[in-house]
């Protein structure tokens, strides 16, 4: 018989180390690549096997839309299986939403992966990133499990061995929605293409001098490590948010200024610093990549977030990455 329930399941943040937008696809949906990484800021949720077929939501914490990403998520699973079974749902809310952070698609993803075992399904990875997919961009990366090099509209995933990092993350009170940046007049929408040479199997730049990348060729990787950093690339979205919000615009420079660097993550509005990580690598599970990582100027990495340094209504908090989400191992490849 399939579990009864699972108790204290976490589902991570990520953070988007870069995200360009390179180009745009017939139906609207743009294209996308960015560098995905997980982090220690989680929610946690509680799953309970039901009989009847129901499928329920219990908030432990701030109450979420009626019929949120978890809900969906269940229900998708259990139209596509056929399963008798239903659920009832618990969600201990810890993320901000609104953040770019990926919170409801990582509950989403936790559910999928949560239900697959309690249900008996047993359906592997793939399949699950499919429903995950209809659900949202977001989704199929997290029920992946590894950091990863996120292409397309979020369905390709070249998976990441990255250094562990400390991050420093805040996030200002406004909730943006990622339509609205989407919209946005001023949003580049032609960032060049980052490909990855199966030669050497790094990740270069498509156009330019060969130096605008955020991976090295395997015989330059000796002569000036230093320009091969975190700092590569940018996130599109930022300047569309910063204009249209203000409060993006501070916290970059909050950041920017205690840090040394800061970017915002996905669509915002929260924002992050990379601290107190030495240089270091991390390689391309799948084509063997190289990248460079850098660390930020603050050294050593604080113990504790400076909270009291925060304008009113702000969170904050500082973080690790991730090499691998917690439930990695829950579904077949």
């Amino acid at each position: 018989m399939p579990l009864k329930a699972l108790y204290d399941l976490p589902a991570p943040a990520k953070l988007n180390r870069f995200l360009h937008v390179i180009g745009r696809r017939a139906d609207g949906y743009h294209l996308l690549q960015s560098v995905f990484v997980l982090i220690d800021w989680a929610d946690r949720l509680h799953i309970e096997r039901r009989s009847d077929g129901r499928l329920l939501r219990h908030d432990l914490g701030p109450t979420l839309p009626a019929d949120d990403l978890c809900l969906r998520a269940a229900r998708a699973l259990q139209a596509a299986s056929g399963t008798h079974w239903g659920a009832d749902i618990h969600i201990d809310k810890q993320l901000p939403w609104g953040a770019g952070l990926g919170g409801g698609s990582s509950d989403a993803a936790t559910v999928l992966l949560a239900l697959n075992r309690l249900w008996g399904l047993d359906w592997p990875r793939g399949q699950l990133a499919k429903i995950g997919l209809q659900l949202g961009a977001d989704v199929p990366f997290f029920i992946g499990g590894h950091n990863a090099l996120v292409e397309g509209i979020g369905e390709r995933l070249t998976p990441m061995r990255v250094v562990p990092c400390t991050y420093a993350v805040i996030k200002p009170p406004v909730n943006i929605a990622t339509r609205d940046i989407f919209e946005h007049p001023k949003l580049v929408r032609d960032t060049a293409a980052v490909i990855v040479t199966g030669s050497f199997g790094g990740l270069v730049s498509e156009s330019g001098d060969g130096k605008q990348g955020i991976g090295l060729l395997a015989q330059e990787r000796s002569q000036d490590p230093a320009k091969w950093s975190a700092d590569f690339g940018k996130n599109d979205l930022q300047l569309a948010a910063e204009e249209r919000w203000p409060e993006v615009a501070q916290a970059v420079g909050w950041l920017g200024a205690r840090f040394g660097n800061s970017r915002m993550t996905g669509s915002g509005s929260a924002v992050f610093a990379t601290i107190g990580a030495p240089i270091g690598l991390f390689s391309g599970a799948a084509v063997g990549a190289e990248v460079i990582i850098k660390s930020g100027t603050a050294e050593p990495p604080l113990a504790a977030f400076p909270v009291d340094e925060l304008p009113a209504g702000w969170v904050g908090r500082m973080c690790r990455g991730l090499e691998d989400h917690p439930l990695a191992g829950w579904a077949s490849d």
